[in-house]
């Protein structure tokens, strides 16, 4: 599909989304979260793709969810056709931040944000369900939410505290105030920080370590597996999915070829895919419904 947000281009085994609103530092709308969840759906569609990146034009990541509509601007109700009396449990008034990170959340690849500037409420939201975070070096970051009279979205109440501990959530969550990536980083909610002219440049380098050295199709079971197990309250659930993805797993090619690469010293050639490779059954657990 053609895209009026974003960007969205496939090179090495690695798809690159950028948010293209330099103008407006990248300010969030509810076409551009269509969008990325689209490009999520293409990149999750495509065997070619391994691993996602996600970073953006100019000199912001997101700044924020675009305020261009002023006072009526986190108001769904005015800017929806609404008939009969409002059910605020009715899907069609779900958080769009968080419907686009759920989709994150769900990636069958994974996730690297190129934090190259600031990100701010759904900006600094979105990077939660990806996996490594990379930033610029003094970039500002805020989850401003209180600070406009208004609650978490994009799941960050969930992501958050999981990322960073509860006590550093309530901290920027509750104030609001703006710190700088080095903050983030201290604070380990960005793994590594590069000034901001090197951060694409670094994100790749970190994608290249898994698109070129590990089976896609394990690759993306761990991914699912750590995530769930975050919710977990006993190990044995970690046991059981294990057991089952390990047994499926040993009996792949993959697992052949992963262990003859080593003997052999020599790179592994992979021949499982994703999409279509994974054992059956999988992901082995349902997803909540809304």
């Amino acid at each position: 599909m053609s895209y009026s947000t974003i960007t969205y281009a496939v090179a090495d085994h690695i798809a690159l989304i950028t948010l293209n609103r330099p103008e407006a530092m990248n300010a969030f709308t509810r076409e551009m979260g269509e969008e990325m969840a689209a490009a999520f759906d293409a990149a999750d569609a495509d065997a070619e793709v391994r691993c996602v990146i996600v970073t953006g034009a100019g000199r912001a990541f997101c700044a924020g969810a675009d305020l261009s509509l002023g006072a009526e601007t986190f108001n769904a109700v005015s800017q929806a056709v609404a008939s009969g009396a409002l059910d605020e449990t009715d899907p069609k008034w779900r958080d769009f931040g968080g419907l686009l990170n759920l989709r994150i959340f769900n990636s069958a690849k994974p996730v690297i944000a190129a934090i190259n500037g600031s990100a701010v409420g759904i900006g600094a939201t979105m990077i939660l369900p990806m996996d490594i975070r990379i930033a610029a070096q003094g970039a500002k970051m805020a989850y401003p939410f209180t600070k406009r009279g208004i609650a978490w979205d994009g799941c960050a109440s969930w992501f958050l505290p999981r990322v960073v501990g509860i006590e550093t959530a309530l901290d920027w969550g509750l104030t609001g105030r703006t710190f700088l990536s080095e903050e983030a980083h201290e604070k380990g909610l960005v793994s590594e920080l590069v000034p901001a002219d090197k951060v694409l440049e670094r994100a790749y380098e970190r994608a290249r370590l898994i698109v070129e050295t590990a089976a896609p199709v394990s690759v993306s079971m761990n991914r699912h597996l750590a995530w769930q197990m975050l919710a977990a309250t006993h190990p044995m659930e970690a046991h059981r999915l294990e057991s089952r993805a390990i047994l499926r797993r040993g009996m792949s090619e993959d697992a052949r070829e992963g262990v003859m690469s080593f003997l052999e010293k020599r790179s592994p050639a992979f021949p499982g895919q994703m999409p279509g490779d994974l054992p059956p059954g999988w992901p082995y657990k349902s997803e909540p419904e809304y």
